[in-house]
């Protein structure tokens, strides 16, 4: 059953849970994040939940903080990796309903796929909560897990995360007042991703380098230093030596490519 909601969203999974919202509800706004400088140049640019709106000929609010008596349009608002805290005031004059993607009560906080893949997590998911004041501590209205794959990255893990997100959302709209539980078991924190984080210490075993590689692709990129020249590495496996291995390199200034074409152009 179509309903009409509003959407808060900014990042890449909130443009992706937008588009799919989009196809099977009557979205009346988007809420996002204002323009923001980016790249080289600095230059203004919108985010990627507003360049979904744009191209779906929704109208956006982009105000700095998400104050209350917004126009909204929509009794319920869907936030999926919106990135402002909503005060009290504004929770209270309708439903928020906020996409998560990890199984909450583990890893609440900006960098749940991430962690969850750094981490080795054999399974993740997606909560869908109802928006609280507390951090991603809100009750449950649905949740749903799924396999995490040996060779799944960063990004296959969004993008399962965003289709099963719509679909659980499918059914919560559904309902005029669904019913909500709260969460058990310990919490535990996905913080955001730091530069640190980024840093490959090589003296650590294979297997952890190749879920950090992985957590951070294909967006982040992970850091390391090979054969004296610095670099991102973007994909890697465990050898038949059981040493880690890149399979895709980024050195700095340069296209992505493929490690060995890499070593052959420092023979060169």
């Amino acid at each position: 059953m179509s309903r009409r909601i509003a959407v808060a969203a900014t990042a890449a999974f909130g443009a992706d849970v937008l588009e799919r919202l989009a196809a099977r509800h009557d979205v009346s706004a988007v809420l996002t994040r204002p323009d923001a400088r980016s790249g080289r140049g600095r230059k203004l640019e919108p985010s990627p939940a507003k360049e979904s709106a744009q191209r779906l000929g929704i109208a956006t609010l982009e105000p700095e903080r998400a104050e209350p008596d917004l126009d909204l349009g929509a009794d319920v608002v869907v936030a999926v990796a919106y990135g402002i805290i909503v005060p009290e005031a504004a929770l209270e004059e309708r439903l928020w309903l906020n996409v998560h993607p990890s199984l909450l009560p583990r890893w609440r906080g900006a960098a749940p796929v991430e962690r969850a893949l750094m981490a080795g997590d054999a399974e993740t998911g997606v909560t869908i909560i109802k928006l609280v004041k507390e951090l991603d501590a809100g009750p449950i209205v649905a949740q749903e897990a799924f396999a995490v794959e040996s060779d799944d990255d960063a990004g296959a893990v969004y993008a399962r995360s965003a289709e099963v997100a719509a679909r659980l959302l499918d059914d919560v709209l559904a309902v005029p007042k669904p019913t909500f539980r709260e969460q058990e078991g310990e919490a535990t924190y996905a913080h955001k991703i730091s530069a640190e984080d980024r840093r490959l210490d090589l003296a650590r075993p294979a297997h952890d380098l190749v879920n950090q590689v992985r957590a951070l692709s294909p967006r982040i990129g992970a850091r390391a230093e090979l054969h004296g020249r610095p670099l991102t590495v973007w994909r890697a496996q465990i050898g038949q030596d059981g040493a880690f291995e890149p399979l895709e390199v980024q050195p700095d200034g340069k296209s992505r490519m493929a490690y060995d074409a890499w070593l052959r152009g420092l023979r060169a």
